[in-house]
């Protein structure tokens, strides 16, 4: 009988493999058993037109939960009395007839802390029923309510245009309508983010099986007229009105670069303005738009900062809460942890040291407004424009039942001096807006400022 031998070597190798085997599965048991603590599948049932009253009020109480111990503002909390509106809201949830019906809850809830990253968002399966929308987009101009963008030839035909007013929505003004339907489940951190919430992102939002709305239009002539607004899926608006690219790049009169950061959730922009930095190095002043920006990760944008900057700046500083029962039970108080931003460097490869203005609005957002902050304070510029949205920080995500999830703000952040921002918004330097006028004979009353004030 012949025997087979197997050297030392091969002998290792499997006896590793087995090991590495058996530690990928330890560490997967160990992950699951640490999960049980804030992460339980327990809670994360899947999706049900009707969810039970028991899920509703395991879901309900732990975004109470989850909010009372990581929501870093904890004065709002304080003066909301968050233990009182979960009792509120117990009722409320409990007579809800559909899952649809208590994300609305479970969103009006969220809505009463004023955090644009504080947010609660249903199951996808609810897309078609909450999300459906128009195929336009529109916007909050001298207080009214205008079209921004068409992408349906069939309502073009029918009299919608950018500047074309909305005055009313199934015969209720306009504004009503926003302020009854949608902004008691909108959460934001400032007046200008609720509008740019409200009549940016989520206008006439519902059901594609509800009737369309009915809306009473008015023309730049004075014109007014009377229309339905028919809803599409959430994926058709999508793909209809497509996505910026995150950055964008164009000679202007007076050789001045204009440079569009529309998006910070890759590196694509910062990497887009560096391949580009030849060009924009032979400028004689930038401008550098940030307006519809909501924003992603912050050191997307502080790269381009750094191809500004003469010396090293300090973005920021940040603070947390820090939670102590044993303090608790002494009532000793518990400081924040805080902590200074990471000090950039200016970028040895890319200098540009000419005049900078950068664009803001109530659109600028998050990662994006990081930005605006450390321009502002490395005093490179002028932001031009409106105050930004005024959230940024770090959200916890937590799952729900029935598939939804939250997410809860657990980072204060500052100017490095203290001085703080997130419920302000980053005032500009020069405030421009445009009017109902300039958007209908197309002038960027923004962008013209900064080029004015560039010129001083």
């Amino acid at each position: 009988m012949a025997h087979r031998f197997i050297s030392r070597a091969v002998l290792a190798a499997a006896l590793a493999a087995i090991s590495t085997g058996a530690s990928a599965q330890d560490a997967g048991k160990e992950r699951e058993f640490d999960a049980r603590l804030f992460d339980s599948p327990a809670l994360a049932t899947p999706y049900r037109d009707n969810l039970s009253e028991d899920e509703k009020i395991a879901g309900l109480s732990k975004f109470w939960s989850e909010v009372k111990y990581n929501f870093v503002y904890v004065d709002k909390l304080k003066s909301l009395d968050w233990d009182r509106l979960y009792l509120e809201y117990l009722p409320k949830v409990r007579a809800t007839a559909s899952t649809a019906d208590y994300y609305r809850v479970l969103a009006e809830l969220c809505a009463k802390l004023q955090d644009g990253h504080t947010n609660v968002y249903p199951p996808q399966q609810l897309d078609d029923a909450m999300s459906a929308r128009p195929l336009f987009t529109t916007w909050l101009v001298e207080d009214r309510v205008l079209l921004r963008q068409v992408f349906d030839p069939a309502l073009v035909a029918k009299g919608f245009a950018p500047g074309v007013e909305i005055v009313a929505v199934d015969g209720e003004p306009a504004r009503a309508y926003a302020g009854r339907v949608l902004a008691p489940t909108v959460s934001a951190s400032t007046p200008q983010d609720l509008d740019n919430r409200i009549y940016g992102l989520e206008f006439l939002m519902g059901s594609l099986k509800e009737a369309p709305p009915r809306l009473t239009l008015r023309d730049a002539a004075g014109n007014t007229f009377d229309a339905a607004a028919p809803r599409v899926s959430w994926e058709r608006f999508v793909a209809a009105r497509g996505q910026p690219e995150p950055f964008e790049l164009r000679m202007l009169p007076g050789n001045v670069a204009y440079v569009a950061l529309n998006s910070f959730r890759d590196d694509s922009a910062a990497e887009a303005f560096l391949a580009a930095f030849d060009r924009i190095q032979n400028a004689s002043a930038l401008v550098i738009d940030l307006r519809a920006n909501s924003g992603g990760n912050s050191g997307v944008g502080y790269r381009v900062l750094q191809t500004l900057a003469d010396k090293p700046f300090q973005p920021g500083k940040w603070a947390t809460r820090q939670y102590l029962p044993t303090y608790r039970a002494w009532q000793r108080p518990m400081p924040d942890f805080e902590k200074a931003g990471e000090e950039r460097l200016p970028d040895p490869a890319h200098r540009f040291g000419k005049p900078v203005a950068v664009l803001i609005s109530g659109a600028t957002y998050s990662a994006a407004e990081d930005f605006a902050m450390a321009f502002d304070a490395m005093r490179r510029g002028i932001l031009v424009g409106g105050a930004t949205g005024g959230s940024t920080g770090q959200p916890l995500k937590v799952a729900l039942p029935g598939g939804g999830i939250a997410r809860i703000c657990t980072k204060a952040d500052t100017y490095a001096d203290g001085r703080r921002w997130v419920g302000k918004g980053i005032a500009p330097n020069v405030a421009a807006a445009p009017s109902v006028l300039d958007v209908r004979n197309g002038r960027d009353t923004v962008l013209e400022a900064a080029l004015a004030g560039l010129s001083k």
